[in-house]
């Protein structure tokens, strides 16, 4: 059964260099228009049935904190309306330090918001423009402060590593200022050069340069220090946490677990079949205003397809997975499955088996890609 519900704002008040998701500037004017059909999204999904008590909820984007109070309030008063949660259910919003006051914290906090990711990803200012961030690094340590003032608890940042001109003592530098501030939690993601995005155009046109292969490793041992000092474990490859900080919404994502989504281009997957809807938010509109479904896609996962993807996204945690978890879901024993595949990674140092329990080892989280093509 179905407890963790993501709803997609495709909003940005700038489209940055390097973003390929589904995400939109200059669309102010269809943001109420956007938000009624998102709500009667909602309705039509609850109506269906086969959701539980939701234990997580995450407004993602874009950038949700872009909406205004009153249509932020109007999502989740539908949302409660029409699901019902937990008492200690995690609601998450994905917000650009450049666009929130203490006006507009305070309001989301007694929404029901309760904890908040900050994409900052940069606290050196030539970093922000070199990706086309509209926040500088100043009012990002602004906003942090301002959610503590709003009463969170649960603050995360998103940092990346790898941009244009960034060196080893830059992203020190951006690392220990997050650190500083006493998040509960932090994202830290290698820059990805996505096909047909600005950045990539860039690069290619040699505008800019990305630090090369030694740097990254450095500036990886600078990640694991820093945050071992400072109390922040790994947890998933890219997410480090003080303990009972980890983010429950997306450890659904990454234990497999069943999850739906609604908005534009939003992905939904419920026993095994995976929906994604018409990412265009004119379109998405136009579909919910005339009685129509906005689901485009629907891929069905037969067992081994849906145990393969288990696996490959729990090596993501630290954790791993559990070989017995794995046969009592799925029926299928991974040792077995496997065979003479996994036996070569355990022995190559990539991974290690422990108490029915089988993850990446260090070496195995470095060349992570590497191991999940083996086993994908």
């Amino acid at each position: 059964m179905t407890s963790s519900l993501y709803i997609h704002i495709p909003f940005c008040s700038a489209k940055c260099s390097y973003c390929s998701f589904n995400s939109y500037a200059g669309l102010e004017g269809l943001q109420p228009r956007y938000v009624e059909c998102l709500c009667a999204e909602m309705e039509n999904v609850a109506s269906s049935g086969g959701v539980e008590s939701l234990k997580t909820v995450f407004l993602g984007g874009g950038t949700p904190s872009v909406l205004p109070v009153d249509l932020s309030g109007k999502i989740i008063t539908t949302y409660r309306n029409c699901f019902s949660a937990m008492q200690d259910v995690e609601i998450s919003m994905e917000i650009n330090p450049g666009t929130v006051d203490i006006a507009k914290l305070d309001f989301l906090h007694v929404a029901g918001v309760n904890r908040i990711s900050f994409g900052v990803q940069s606290f050196i200012d030539k970093e922000l423009r070199s990706i086309g961030r509209i926040h500088t690094a100043e009012e990002a340590v602004v906003a942090v402060s301002m959610a503590g003032e709003a009463g969170y608890e649960n603050v995360s940042l998103d940092l990346m590593y790898g941009l244009p001109g960034q060196t080893t003592a830059s992203w020190h530098q951006s690392l220990e200022t997050a650190i500083s501030l006493g998040v509960k939690h932090l994202s830290l993601y290698q820059l990805t050069v996505e096909e047909g995005t600005p950045l990539q155009q860039m690069m290619h046109g040699g505008i800019i340069q990305l630090p090369n292969e030694d740097k990254l490793a450095a500036m990886d041992d600078i990640t694991r220090k820093l945050t071992d000092s400072a109390g922040l474990r790994q947890y998933e490859i890219s997410n480090y946490a003080k303990t009972g900080y980890q983010c429950r919404h997306n450890i659904t994502y990454w234990e497999n677990n069943e999850y739906l989504g609604v908005g534009a281009g939003a992905v939904s997957c419920v026993r095994r079949s995976r929906k994604r809807n018409i990412a265009d938010p004119v379109e998405y509109c136009d579909r919910i205003e005339a009685g129509k479904s906005v689901v485009i896609e629907e891929e069905n996962l037969d067992i081994e397809a849906s145990f393969r993807e288990t696996v490959i996204m729990a090596l993501r945690l630290n954790s791993g997975f559990s070989v017995p978890g794995l046969t009592e879901r799925y029926g299928i024993n991974a040792l077995d499955y496997y065979g003479a595949t996994l036996e070569k990674l355990i022995r190559d140092g990539f991974v290690e088996q422990q108490a029915g329990m089988i993850a990446l080892t260090d070496r195995g989280r470095s060349f992570a890609n590497l191991v999940m093509s083996e086993l994908v």
